[in-house]
């Protein structure tokens, strides 16, 4: 869209941690917000090398959509757990307020856990693997109507790292919904770091 601006800024401090904070507008397509805006607090704790959990990464996050009919707020919180040998333990919980014109605000849970592993190293290239379950409730709302539904999602992913700039990532996903209903998911990235 012309006339769109995305942008962020992430600032870090040896011993502060992060803070990303961000914000962006386009033209309102229905399913596209006209404003956003962010922000995400990060800070991580070294345990112990010997130790069953040798450091833990605590994630707070904010994040505002406007629509033209609707207004979300998005709440989460992150604790990410290393392993020993490379593997990582997460558990997200967030929470979204949703707000339609026509409508009084209502709150809405959901949560993620994911674990991640290694699964083989060569030189520079690494590929890596992951699972996840997922929880949760929403509402959508089409005209002069709210729907809601809950569901449970079942997936994994694989990461392969082929240069220590680049890399290319693939999930799938499987959720079942409430009315019988279910949707398969997949996706691909490919990432190139700066």
């Amino acid at each position: 869209d012309a006339g769109e601006f995305v942008g962020s800024v992430t600032r870090t401090q040896p011993h502060w941690g992060a803070l990303t904070l961000g914000g962006a507008t386009g033209h309102d397509n229905a399913v596209i917000p006209e404003t956003e805006a962010f922000f995400q607090l990060d800070h991580g704790f070294k345990i112990s090398e010997e130790k069953p959990i040798r450091g833990v990464e605590l994630t707070y996050g904010q994040h505002w959509y406007w629509y033209s009919v609707a207004r979300i707020l998005t709440v989460n919180e992150t604790a990410l757990f290393y392993l020993p040998h490379d593997w990582t333990w997460s558990i997200e919980l967030i929470e979204a307020r949703s707000h339609f014109s026509f409508t009084n605000a209502d709150w809405k849970p959901a949560g993620v856990t994911r674990l991640g592993f290694p699964l083989d190293h060569w030189s520079q290239r690494e590929l890596s693997g992951n699972v996840f379950y997922a929880v949760g409730t929403e509402d959508f709302a089409q005209v002069d109507q709210i729907g809601s539904f809950a569901s449970q999602t079942y997936g994994g992913g694989l990461h392969f790292r082929f240069t220590p700039r680049q890399d290319i990532a693939g999930f799938a996903a499987f959720q079942q919904r409430t009315q019988d209903r279910a949707q398969t998911s997949f996706g691909i990235s490919y990432g190139i770091r700066f």
